[in-house]
Order: structure tokens, then sequence, then C-alpha cells
């Protein structure tokens, strides 16, 4: 089983099993009405909006594969394409929903990641309200495979093939096991989340898929998993995470990307979109949110992948383009890779532009 390890002020322990990870730097430079805009940080130092003139992710498919959306969201029910239910389900045939948060009891059980995650990727942009998405024009696919944060390889799974099956260009797995886990694939223990990877890599789907907020030297599974790029977390003075996992891995595809500083203030965490009404207190807003982890970075380099697919790219173009143009912070290095960040923060503008 695979967990989110979500908080919203702050990082909560992983599940046994898959869990989700959901755990500042340069002004905005905004040129959107999002009233939320002049928060995103991560949005600047990915240089999102610099890239928007040479894409805006028009046609390209996210599959956030996780707890489910807010489908009536107002930041983004435009913005969706038709999702699946895989947990939760009772005999019969699966999928057994839409990929709605609440999933087929009807009922919340604390599944506001997918949303916020969601909401990074494709937030409906210069909307005037809200937040804005890294990849604007893109659509979401929602998956719902987690409750309550946690669910089974074979779930998870599920919603791997199916994403593929239906369209998707990206998979969006802000999730992962405890550290040790990355030797179930190895050894073959567990074979089912890693089958659907390989299977949506061999139909041209990327996955990117959350380090982890651990803290330990290697990339959590699945991101351990070949082929899946590894994802670990920024904080707004591009400093890795205290929390996050080390993007070391054995194919050594790995970037980094915001996750926020996951400590005390909501504007040095990440800014985005949750189901209407279940906005923290500390933070002040009912239907959006401030969390960090390593799940809000994920949709970050998600959100770039869409930008590239949308140009027309293949799944080892898209895959290039965010290794190479991605920068080491201060030196500015790219093409280069390094344990604490991978090949770089990626760089929207650098990598439609390459």
């Amino acid at each position: 089983m695979l967990s989110s390890a979500l908080s919203r002020r702050g990082l909560a322990a992983t599940a046994s099993a898959i869990a989700l990870l959901a755990v500042t730097s340069m002004p905005s430079n905004a040129t959107t009405n999002d009233p939320l805009r002049a928060k995103q940080w991560g949005l600047d130092q990915i240089h999102a909006e610099a890239a928007w003139p040479t894409s805006t992710g028009r046609g390209a498919v996210v599959a956030v594969v996780d707890t489910g959306v807010d489908l009536k969201h107002p930041d983004l029910a435009g913005q969706l394409v038709q999702g699946a239910t895989f947990t939760g389900c009772k005999k019969g045939p699966r999928p057994c929903g839409n990929g709605n948060f609440r999933g087929p009891d009807g009922k919340n059980d604390g599944d506001e990641h997918g949303t916020h995650v969601a909401g990074i990727v494709a937030a409906a942009t210069n909307n005037g309200i809200g937040v804005a998405g890294v990849a604007p024009n893109a659509d979401v696919m929602p998956v719902k495979v987690l409750e309550a944060g946690s669910g089974s390889y074979e779930d998870i799974a599920d919603g791997v093939r199916w994403a593929t099956n239906h369209g998707a260009d990206v998979i969006n797995l802000s999730l992962g096991g405890l550290p040790g886990t990355q030797v179930l694939p190895i050894t073959g223990l567990e074979t089912d989340l890693s089958a659907a990877i390989a299977y949506a890599r061999s139909r041209g789907v990327l996955t990117v898929a959350a380090a982890g907020n651990s803290a330990t030297p290697l990339c959590s599974d699945p991101a351990f998993t070949a082929d899946v790029i590894c994802v670990a977390a920024t904080d707004r003075n591009e400093l890795k995470s205290w929390y996050s996992e080390l993007p070391v891995k054995t194919d050594l595809k790995a970037v980094a990307a915001p996750g926020g500083a996951g400590l005390i203030s909501c504007d040095d965490d990440i800014w985005s979109t949750v189901p209407t009404g279940t906005g923290s207190a500390a933070c002040g807003k009912s239907a959006y949110d401030a969390y960090a982890g390593t799940s809000m970075a994920t949709p970050h380099v998600a959100g770039v992948a869409a930008l590239l697919y949308a140009q027309g790219r293949t799944i080892n173009q898209v895959e290039t383009a965010l290794l190479t143009t991605a920068r080491q912070p201060v030196t500015g290095v790219r093409g280069a890779y390094t344990p604490a960040y991978g090949y770089g923060i990626v760089d929207a503008r650098a990598a439609v532009a390459s």
C-alpha cells in the first residue's frame, strides 16, 4: 500500500504501503489577474509564464492519479476530462466512479490532496479567481486511487493503465512508499505498479513521481522505478526542502521543483486549489490552501511536461528536454546531475525553447 504523506501545515508520516507525498525566492512578476498569483513563487522559480507565449499546454492531458478531484471547483471544472475511481468500489465492474474526491461512499475522508495537485498542473488562469496553473490550457484527468491518503499498489496500477488507455500524456504520481520499499519491485515482490508504468511508457506516456518526504538519500517507490522522473522539492530560496528525499536513483532520471518549506508560513508553501470549504483556518481561504511536500513539486514538473507534449514532442523528446534544460541553483549549470537536485530545477522557459 502507498500513502500520500500529506499535511495541511506540515508533513505527516507515510503509511506502510503507498501514500500521498504532500508535506521563499523570487518576487512575483505575475501578469495574470488571478488574486493568489502573487503568492505563487513556484511559477516564477520554474519560469512558467515565460513559457506561455510558446506553449500553454493546449491539447495535452495530465492524469492526476491521486485522491480524486473536486469536479465542481470553479478554478478546475473547465479544465477536466473524464476521470475514473478505483478505490472504495464494491464488488462489480471497475472503475466505479468519475474521479470525484468524495469517492463511491459520497464522503470526504480527508482527500483534498488530489485537488491541490490538479490546481498546480492546470488551474484556470487569468479568470479573476484563485490561482494560475503551470500549463493553463492543459486538461486534467482525475483518477481516484487513494482514500484517506492511502491505497493499494493494485488500485494505483489500474489507475495508471486506465489513464494510459484513455488519452493521458503524463501520469502524475504525488505518492510514495516508506523508505525501503524500493526493494519491492526490484525483487519482484510487487510488480503491478512497475508493470503499469512500463506499459504507459510503451504507449508514449511519461510518468513523474514524488521523491518522498522522509529526508532519506534515495527516491521512494515508485519514483525509484526505471523510466519514472523522480521529483525532489525546493523551497522559495531554491534550497532543497528539509523534508525532501535526495533525488537519487539508478537511472539518474531526477529533477527538482518547488515544493515549499513545510514549516510555519503559508506563503512559504505552495498555494493551490482545495475542495470548496476545506481550506485551513491557518491560511484563511475556503477553496484554496498552501501545502508543502514533494507532492507539490511533482505537478510543477507534470505541468512543464504538458507544455512540451502540446508542442507535438515524443516521450523521449519531452524527457530529454526536462532533464537537459533543468538548471542547478546558484551556478545555473544545465545538463549536469547532482545528488541534491538531480539535473536541477525544471525550467519551463528553457524547456519549450529547446
